[in-house]
C-alpha cells in the first residue's frame, strides 16, 4: 500500500512505499526508478529548505543586533546629550 497519512512526505517514506500487484500493472522497475528519482528530490529539497532556515535565523539574528546597536545611537545627540 502507498505511503497515505498526512503526515509530512520523507524520502524513506517514498523509497519504502510498496504497492499492490495487478495483472496489468505498471513495470515495477519503472515505478521504483520513478521512486528513487522522487526521493532523490525530496532529500536535495530538505537540505536546501534548512540551509535556507539557518540563513534566515542568521540574518534574523543579524538585524536583531544592528536594531539594538542602531537603537542606541538614536538615545544620543552627537555632543552626547540626551535626545
Amino acid at each position: 500500500m502507498i505511503y497515505g497519512t498526512r503526515k509530512r512526505l520523507l524520502p524513506h517514506h517514498v523509497r519504502a512505499a510498496v504497492f499492490d500487484r495487478r495483472w496489468r500493472g505498471l513495470d515495477p522497475t519503472q515505478v521504483r526508478d520513478h521512486l528513487d528519482q522522487v526521493a532523490d528530490e525530496l532529500e536535495r529539497l530538505h537540505r536546501e529548505l534548512t540551509t535556507a532556515n539557518t540563513e534566515a535565523e542568521r540574518i534574523r539574528q543579524a538585524l536583531r543586533q544592528w536594531q539594538s546597536r542602531h537603537k542606541r545611537c538614536h538615545h544620543h545627540a552627537p555632543d552626547g546629550r540626551e535626545a
